[in-house]
C-alpha cells in the first residue's frame, strides 16, 4: 500500500517507538488516548489510536448512508412495477441490482470503519502533532506548533452523542492549508488544540 509523507514548518522530533495498529475494536494499549491525562501532558510523544466509539460513530453515519441510497432505488422500482408493468423477470432482475446494491453498500460502510480505525493515529510533540492515516492511501503529516495559525474543535449532533469531536489545524503558506483529524474524544481534543496554539505574545510565522 502506498504511503505519502507531508511535513509542515520545521520537521518535529522523531516519532514514539510504538506503531499504531490496534485490533478491530480495542486492541490498543490505550485506544482511547487516556495516557493524555498521565503526569508529563498531552505532549509526550506518544503515538496514539483513535477513540474506538469512532467505530460506532461512522456505522450509524453508514446506516444513515445506506437508507438514503437504499430507499430511493426500492421506491423506483415500486414505481416501474406499478406503472409501466414489466415481465415478472426484468422486476426480478430489477430486485435483484436493489438487494446487491443494498447489502453491498450496507457491509461495505460497516467494515470501513474498523480500517479507518486500526489505520489512523497521532503523536503529539512538545514543538507539534504527527498524524497518520489512510487504508489504501497511507499519509504522515507531520505540522510544527510554530506554524500554526489557529485550531478549532468542531461537533456534529452524532459527535456530540458519542461523546467526540474533530480536531481542525489551520496554517499559513503551505500546501495543507487545514489539517483535521476526527475521531478524538472531545477533551483530549481540547488539550490537543490548547497545546497547540502559539504561546501568548508569539505570533506564528
Amino acid at each position: 500500500m502506498n504511503e505519502s509523507t507531508h511535513s509542515i514548518g520545521t520537521p518535529e522530533t522523531p516519532e514514539a517507538a510504538a506503531t499504531a495498529e490496534t485490533a478491530e475494536m480495542a486492541g490498543s494499549a490505550d485506544p482511547a488516548g487516556l495516557a493524555a491525562t498521565a503526569p508529563g501532558g498531552i505532549a509526550d510523544g506518544v503515538r496514539r489510536s483513535l477513540d474506538p466509539k469512532v467505530i460506532p460513530l461512522q456505522r450509524t453515519i453508514g446506516g444513515i448512508v445506506t437508507g438514503c441510497v437504499s430507499l430511493p432505488l426500492a421506491a423506483a422500482v415500486a414505481v416501474l412495477w406499478v406503472v409501466a408493468g414489466p415481465p415478472p423477470g426484468v422486476v426480478a432482475g430489477l430486485v435483484g441490482v436493489w438487494s446487491a446494491i443494498t447489502v453491498g453498500l450496507g457491509w461495505w460502510l460497516y467494515r470501513w470503519p474498523v480500517l479507518h480505525h486500526r489505520y489512523a493515529s497521532y503523536a503529539v510533540h512538545p514543538d507539534g502533532i504527527e498524524i497518520r492515516k489512510g487504508v489504501i492511501w497511507r499519509q504522515a503529516i507531520s505540522v510544527a506548533r510554530s506554524r500554526v495559525q489557529h485550531t478549532d474543535v468542531s461537533q456534529g449532533p452524532l459527535e456530540r452523542k458519542y461523546g467526540l469531536g474533530t480536531l481542525g489545524i489551520y496554517t499559513a503558506g503551505t500546501d495543507h492549508a487545514k489539517v483535521s483529524l476526527d475521531g478524538l474524544e472531545h477533551d483530549t481534543a481540547l488539550r490537543i488544540r490548547d497545546h497547540l496554539l502559539p504561546p501568548a505574545g508569539d505570533d506564528a510565522v
